[in-house]
């Protein structure tokens, strides 16, 4: 195969607008974007499979807790829920944001209700102040505050997140598949990581994770269309083979194994089990307000930092890096936050893992109706959808994580400090703390007091002045005793 030019239809291929050809295409502006309808498909399996494994944890972070008086949700019911509200948000955004973020319930926010809220109210009162949360978020869409924040982040700034979100997600990809895990306190070391589980490339799952790894960036580089998607079922088609023949401990959330009943049976028991008020009677107001920005403030930066890192990836936003349509798709991720709540699958937000798709060439809302199709279509087949284990589709976290650094990161004017090193602080602190909302908060900490050290005060937006404080006072909550 020559490998001088991309093929026509690969998703390197810089976009090249095209008339539309019918209904469809003029709605999603598919063409208009330099897409095809082949690679909006590809992008939207890509993105399920890369993002499959919430059906799974997220039960497991909310199955696992308790609320004060001691009642655990059912896993079967978080199960539907997760997948419902997965699919209903991410619908929801492809039709209305037309643009490929695909959403379901974040990780990080759902520790928060399961070990913060949980514990000091019941599940229907936690779920509630999730609810009260994307309400909120509506109304900061609603008056443009959220827009403006946005629009006031300095472009090298916002290629900062951009960077540290690819480093998140290649994080991510490191340790869900066990190339790299975390060393036990026990060890007594500072040193935080190591390669495999002890200190050694050991197991067929981790094989599965090398070999995909190497295969999907060969398909990159020979220029195969979509080859993300090939390497994930390939993959996925040779752990189910070793699990079948081999001995393997275990791989984790998701055995690679063709279940023997696929089909199973939604539960919508937790649908609308939610108590908008009642967790400020348990913790009082004070508490209840804390508790609510608790959530706001990661679900407002999180889905704000993937946002703008799919977008630029996906070439949707102009040169000033704004993307048009923007107030649509901030005010569905504040829609998602309440439904999320309202399903009782903790709230839902923009999911990193969307870069997946976008690598494999979406630009349009289309391939979020083929995700968000997919999820609809796990409420019956979960068994199914969840048997791609995490070794075979975390090799596209590490491809696409490189190409988002390699786009990104000669955009950066590393001659001016009052921004490269902001943009330095993001990209680290995302992967290093696990957290798209901590990498932001302490880029724009460290922005605003560069820029007042260097005299240059009032190049600084108010917005950014107001979010900064937000942070320092989030940041500072625990030694103030409001946590």
């Amino acid at each position: 195969m020559p490998t001088s030019a991309p093929s026509q239809d690969s998703p390197l291929r810089s976009p090249e607008p095209r008339p539309a050809r019918n209904a469809l295409d003029r709605y999603f502006k598919i063409s208009e974007r330099g897409s095809t309808l082949s690679r909006e498909v590809r992008g939207g399996f890509a993105t399920f499979f890369a993002m499959a494994y919430i059906v799974v944890l997220n039960p497991i972070i909310l199955g696992s807790a308790k609320d004060m008086y001691g009642h655990q949700l059912d896993n079967g019911q978080l199960v539907t829920a997760t997948a419902l509200s997965a699919a209903f948000t991410t619908l929801l955004m492809g039709v209305i944001g037309n643009v490929p973020i695909a959403l379901a319930a974040g990780l990080g926010v759902n520790t928060v209700v399961a070990l913060q809220l949980a514990p000091r109210m019941s599940w229907p009162d936690a779920m509630g102040m999730v609810v009260l949360a994307g309400f909120v978020v509506c109304l900061l869409v609603a008056t443009g505050l959220r827009e403006r924040v946005m629009s006031a982040v300095p472009l090298g700034l916002r290629k900062g997140i951009s960077i540290g979100i690819g480093l998140f997600i290649l994080m991510i990809g490191l340790v869900d598949s066990g190339f790299v895990s975390r060393i036990p306190d026990a060890a007594q070391t500072t040193v935080p990581l190591q390669l495999g589980g002890d200190g050694h490339l050991n197991g067929w799952p981790v094989l599965i994770f090398v070999l995909g790894a190497l295969l999907t960036l060969g398909l990159i580089v020979r220029k195969v269309p979509g080859a993300i998607l090939i390497s994930i079922v390939v993959m996925t088609f040779v752990a189910v083979l070793i699990n079948a023949v081999a001995d393997v401990p275990s791989w984790g959330l998701t055995t690679p194994e063709w279940p023997g009943n696929p089909v199973s049976t939604p539960d919508f028991g937790l649908l609308g089990q939610v108590s908008l008020f009642g967790g400020f009677e348990k913790v009082g107001v004070l508490t209840g307000i804390l508790f609510v920005f608790t959530v706001l403030l990661s679900c407002f930066f999180d889905a704000m930092g993937t946002i703008m890192g799919v977008s630029d990836e996906a070439k949707l936003a102009d040169a000033q890096g704004n993307m048009p349509g923007m107030n649509k798709v901030l005010f569905v991720d504040g829609i998602a936050v309440a439904a999320g709540g309202a399903t009782s699958s903790s709230a839902t937000t923009c999911f990193v893992e969307s870069t997946a798709g976008v690598g494999e060439g979406a630009r349009t809302g289309f391939a979020n109706i083929v995700t968000g199709g997919l999820f609809a279509v796990a409420l019956f087949l979960t068994p199914v959808a969840t048997m791609v284990p995490s070794q075979a589709a975390t090799p596209a976290l590490l491809a696409v994580g490189f190409l988002i650094l390699a786009n990104s990161i000669r955009d950066i004017d590393w001659s001016d400090h009052t921004i490269a090193i902001p943009a330095f602080v993001t990209m680290l602190m995302m992967p290093f703390t696990y957290s798209i909302t901590n990498g932001i908060g302490m880029g724009f900490i460290t922005f605003v007091v560069l820029r007042l050290v260097a005299g240059r005060g009032r190049e600084v937006p108010v917005a950014l002045y107001v979010v900064s404080a937000v942070f320092a006072f989030y940041y500072l909550m625990p030694a103030l005793g409001l946590t």
